[in-house]
Parts: structure tokens; C-alpha cells; sequence
């Protein structure tokens, strides 16, 4: 619902999901958003039950595996059931207040996701070209200052969405034409023309984006160097597998986003269905695949989920 004002703005009280997806792939796009979903669901929650219950896993290590495991949690909660609802039953209307707090939430859960996968590279980078200082700078104190601090800054850097959001005129039209409440496409069909709103934009994603990936690739980098001198064959292997299958989640949470919010900022325009097809993948498939990537092909977590469902104590060699 809106109403026009004496200067020609629309005052807003909710926003109209248009999710523009093609009629003949609706069925299989709503196939794929529940199957990832309820993969998501089950295997983070998996990872965060396993974790809790074995007092072993309680380490640095683990520790970030269950905080992505909650991020991704909330990533999918707050994403794919609104969109699953809006192509399904055609629930398209969202009061104001709640479509800002889903922008707020998907900025916040991308942005501890990009600084916690940072905490991860640089934790593995200090284990291999470290080892003997691991320990002691490594500490399960310092892992959960580090969250806190992630959060802190984050919800602090975000602060200024809300000032920018309430600022938003609308002259033509409430209907935003993406799947759920985003707030590059907030300003895009407001008549607010100031560049500050994408700019800020910009800087927050080369801030918490952009430096975070050059950060893991250099400490990836190091990783793989520390590899080749390795003697054993098998060892290389594993070091080289890990750090494969590490970046490419990575890349696939990384590249869709920073191109879909950098481009826009820097005055680039993006299809409607390309913009929603890269921010889509960034937010959808990551948590579907973190918990394959990081946790079920670890041995100890292997083997507490063995002995949970089992009830044995130890796990077959595979």
C-alpha cells in the first residue's frame, strides 16, 4: 500500500516481490530452492549437534566450523523460505519494516560469512606455515573475541543502511523486481538520485569483501607453497585437495556478490536476471555446500557423527 504526498513521493508501508522467473522453469526453480534448503538445514544443524555433544571438537578450529554453521543457518532461514513463498503462493506483499529487516539480516549473515571465511584461511595459514606458534596464538579465546568483534564491527558498519533506507523516496512504484528485499534494488527503483546510497555501498563491499578474499588467497597461497615441500605424496595431496575444495566455495560465495555490488556502485547496470542470478548463487548454494566442504569430510567430525547414529565408539577405516 502507498499513498502519493503534495511533492510527488510515495509513502511506503510495504514493498510487492516481483520474482522474475520464467513460467516454465517456476516448478523445477522451486524444486531446487526446497531441496537446497532442507540440505542446508540438515546438514548445518548436523554440524552444530556434533559439535556441541563431542567436548573434543570444542577447539579453535571447530569452533569456526559450528559459527559458519550458524551463519549459514541464518542465511538460508531468512532467504529461500520468503522466496519459496513467493513463487509458490504468490505471497508477494511485505510490510516496510520487515522487508528492511530482511535487507539488514542478509547484509549482516553475507558480511560475518565473508570475515569469518577469512578467520578460517588464516587460521589454517598459521597451522601449516606455523605449527609450533599455533597454540598459543590460536586460542579458543581468541577465536570467540575474534566473532565478537566480527559482529560488533559489522553491526556497526551496517548502521548507516537504516539512516540511507528511511531516507528512500519513491515516486513511481513500491514493487521491487528481485525475490526478497534487497537494498541495491531499494534504490534503484526509488527517485532518490544521490550517489552516496551505492556509493557507501561500494566501499562497505571493498571493506568486507574485496580485502577479505585477497586475504584468503594469500594465505591459501602460503598454504599451497608450504605443500610443496612437503616429502610425502599423500600429504601433498591432502594439503592440495583441502585448499581446491576450500576455494571453491569460496569463489562461488565471493565472485557472484562482489560483482553484483560492486558493479552497480561503479554506475555499471546489470540485467534485472543477471543480478538476481548472481546474488542467488551467493547467498543459496554456499551454506548448502559449507558443511560437505569443511566438516563431513573431516575424520573427527566423521567419526562423532558414526558414533551418534551408531552408538559404536569407533568408525571403520574408509
Amino acid at each position: 500500500m502507498s499513498s502519493k504526498s503534495n511533492n510527488g513521493t510515495v509513502s511506503v508501508s510495504e514493498f510487492v516481490l516481483h520474482c522474475l522467473i520464467d513460467a516454465q522453469q517456476k516448478n523445477a526453480t522451486i524444486s531446487a530452492l526446497t531441496f537446497i534448503f532442507l540440505v542446508s538445514l540438515l546438514g548445518n544443524l548436523l554440524v552444530i549437534l556434533v559439535i556441541l555433544v563431542n567436548h573434543e571438537l570444542h577447539a579453535p578450529m571447530y569452533i569456526h566450523i559450528a559459527t559458519l554453521a550458524v551463519i549459514d543457518l541464518a542465511n538460508s532461514t531468512a532467504l529461500i523460505p520468503k522466496m519459496i513463498s513467493v513463487l509458490q503462493f504468490d505471497l508477494s506483499v511485505v510490510p516496510y519494516g520487515a522487508c528492511v529487516l530482511q535487507m539488514f539480516l542478509i547484509l549482516h549473515v553475507e558480511e560475518m560469512e565473508s570475515l569469518l571465511l577469512t578467520f578460517m584461511a588464516i587460521d589454517r595459514y598459521i597451522a601449516v606455515v606455523y605449527p609450533l606458534s599455533y597454540p598459543s596464538i590460536i586460542t579458543n579465546k581468541t577465536v570467540w573475541i575474534g566473532i565478537l568483534a566480527m559482529n560488533t564491527f559489522g553491526l556497526i558498519f551496517k548502521s548507516p543502511y537504516f539512516f540511507f533506507v528511511a531516507e528512500l523516496s519513491f515516486c513511481h512504484t513500491n514493487i521491487l523486481p528481485y525475490c526478497f528485499c534487497d537494498y541495491p534494488t531499494m534504490v534503484h527503483v526509488s527517485c532518490s538520485e544521490d550517489p552516496k546510497y551505492l556509493g557507501f555501498l561500494s566501499a562497505v563491499v571493498f571493506t568486507t569483501g574485496v580485502f577479505p578474499l585477497v586475504l584468503i588467497l594469500f594465505s591459501y597461497g602460503r598454504i599451497a607453497i608450504a605443500a610443496l615441500k612437503i616429502s610425502a605424496v599423500d600429504g601433498k595431496k591432502k594439503v592440495f585437495s583441502t585448499c581446491l575444495t576450500h576455494l571453491l566455495v569460496v569463489g562461488l560465495f565471493y565472485i557472484p556478490l562482489l560483482l553484483s555490488y560492486i558493479l552497480p556502485g561503479a554506475g555499471v547496470q546489470l540485467s534485472t536476471e543477471a543480478y538476481n542470478t548472481m546474488v542467488i548463487i551467493g547467498n543459496v548454494l554456499p551454506p548448502m555446500m559449507n558443511p560437505m566442504i569443511y566438516s563431513f569430510r573431516n575424520k573427527e567430525i566423521k567419526n562423532t557423527i558414526y558414533r551418534l547414529f551408531t552408538g559404536k565408539r569407533t568408525r571403520p577405516s574408509d
